[in-house]
């Protein structure tokens, strides 16, 4: 039986084997497609911006802005909305026809690059021909799914950069020269492995532009106590990573008698500084993006997704959701708005001042702002009681969190830990164990967060830093070890930065990829130490024996 859809790009795909009659994420058979179609056409554009660079010919950057969007459209739990990606297609397409004409050289375009979007039935005609498994070669097809989901985690991060003023043209014909590159059945297995580390080294570059991005424009995270419980005034909760569509609705709501309340993924926002001036940011509610259902529920009022992590929509809160940006629902409104424009937010505004105030869920507080910058101010303290012998590991759990039953293990291996080990954090993957009573060292958590999935940067320069007081020979004598949880895409792109960077022997859980073929894994495995996760026991034993 033919598949009706073929992707294995999140953890959670079916069977860890790929979905082939519907995500597990909830997107159906023709979104996935289109999706797919969407990352071609893409690819297509990027062969002629690539050729134009060639040429010594500047691209735009709105163009730039196009493709990492439109990557950004394709990752796990993004958007839904099989009408607002044929839009994207058609618009991707025309803009590579205008830019053929500026190619001097056409002798050499591949049928991605030439190729028009025409009627519906037609796109998901060709949809057909072109998904991952138009690559027949297992181990061919691994290294370029594995670069180019790597891709799409770099796109999300350049595109919120993007937002807040920052552009870096290199990192931007790198994702487009590389969209091209793992379309050339030319390549060999060692020149897809070499693109593999060097998607990586831009990987640390797009999360360190991300981080001055948000720095410059916010300041420091620092060290700062959420409230966790609601106040009684209605409330909007926004959830995803994007923290200019934060500063746009904390604007917007300022003396409406409206809070905003953070939730999953925008938690980090709490720690910026630029953010505590307004009265009406009111804390947390709620925990990582799969618990959504239920706590949208409860919260009463509108909710904004402004980027992935959405999980199909209840028709009891579909008419308080909203999306923007990258993000997508059928029956949801859109706030529009390009790179650099003002959002208007009224909708939800006006709607909120109608909704009951929020149910709470929970109370209390929980800690975090431990990016870089505040754990190098601490970083004295910290050195003493690795020095004394206070702290004698610590363990970076950062990454994703989901629905599977299998994550209850990060839990478990958080409270088994030793007392003397301090658990390194981003990602929704703290939501497993952020909120356990779980003590501190000498005053320091054993919990530090420093934010969101793209902070996992401020683990790497820690470790950098760290490998310079304590004049280490090489990063992996530190008293660090690695233990990720994955889900979606963002997570490839900083498992990749962390090889890039030398980081060996990270354990990654709770599956490893489905779409690494056993050759691939086996690369990994015997010249990164990459391994699987255990049981808990085990595990504690490796990491602290």
């Amino acid at each position: 039986m033919e598949n009706s859809m073929f992707c294995f790009q999140c953890q959670e795909t079916a069977g860890n084997k790929g979905c082939v009659k519907a995500g597990v994420c909830g997107k159906n058979a023709q979104v996935a497609n289109l999706q797919d179609l969407l990352r071609y056409v893409t690819s297509g554009l990027s062969e002629v911006t690539t050729a134009l660079r060639n040429e010594g010919k500047k691209v735009d950057v709105k163009v730039n802005h196009l493709v990492t969007t439109n990557l950004f459209t394709t990752i796990t739990n993004a958007n839904f909305d099989a009408d607002a990606i044929v839009k994207r297609i058609r618009n991707t397409s025309a803009i590579k026809k205008e830019l053929l004409a500026h190619v001097a050289d056409k002798s050499k375009f591949s049928e991605a690059a030439l190729w028009d979007a025409g009627e519906l039935s037609e796109m998901e005609e060709k949809a057909k021909t072109i998904g991952v498994l138009s690559t027949e070669n297992e181990d061919v097809r691994s290294l370029r799914e594995l670069i180019a989901y790597g891709l799409k985690g770099l796109a999300a991060y350049v595109k919120h950069a993007n937002v807040l003023g920052k552009e870096n043209e290199k990192i931007d014909a790198f994702i487009q020269s590389a969209l091209v590159k793992i379309r050339d059945n030319s390549l060999s297995v060692d020149e897809l492995i070499a693109l593999t580390l060097e998607t990586g080294n831009q990987g640390v570059a797009g999360m360190a532009l991300l981080d001055e991005a948000n720095t410059s424009t916010y300041g420091n995270p620092e060290i700062t106590k959420v409230n966790i419980g609601v106040r009684k005034n209605p409330g909007i909760l926004i959830s995803g990573h994007d923290l200019r569509d934060l500063e746009m609705l904390l604007e917007q709501t300022k003396g409406t008698g409206v809070d905003v309340y953070t939730h999953s993924e925008m938690l980090p926002a709490q720690y910026y500084p630029a953010f505590k001036k307004y009265d009406n940011f009111a804390g947390n509610y709620g925990n990582a993006w799969w618990k959504q259902k239920e706590e949208f529920e409860s919260f009463n009022g509108p909710i904004l997704m402004t980027t992935n992590c959405i999980v199909p929509v209840k028709d009891s809160y579909k008419d308080r959701l909203f999306t923007t940006g990258a993000a997508g629902y059928p029956g949801c409104k859109h706030i529009a708005g390009e790179i650099g424009e003002q959002k208007d937010f009224s909708d939800i505004i006006n709607l909120a001042k109608t909704c009951q105030p929020p149910i709470e869920i929970e109370s209390g507080e929980i800690i975090g702002g431990f990016a870089h910058h505040q754990v190098e101010a601490l970083a004295e303290k910290v050195v003493e009681a690795v020095k004394s012998g206070a702290i004698k590991k610590f363990i970076v759990m950062s990454g994703c969190d989901g629905r599977m039953k299998s994550r209850e293990y990060y839990t478990d291996f958080a409270k088994a830990l030793p007392k003397d080990t301090v658990i390194l954090t981003s990602g929704c993957a703290k939501y497993r164990y952020l909120k356990l009573p779980l003590g501190d060292i000498q005053g320091i958590p054993r919990v530090l967060d420093a934010g969101q999935c793209n902070d996992s940067y401020s683990w790497a320069i820690i470790a950098l830093k760290l490998k310079e007081i304590f004049q280490a020979a090489d990063i992996n004598d530190l008293p660090i070890e690695f233990n990720v949880a994955w889900y979606e895409q963002k997570a490839v792109i900083v498992l990749l930065a962390l090889l890039a960077l030398g980081i060996k022997n990270i354990h990654l859980g709770p599956t490893l990829p489905a779409f690494l073929s056993p050759n691939v894994a086996n690369v990994l495995v015997s010249s990164f130490g990459i391994s699987g996760i255990s049981t808990v026991e085990e595990d504690v034993k490796i990491f602290c024996g």
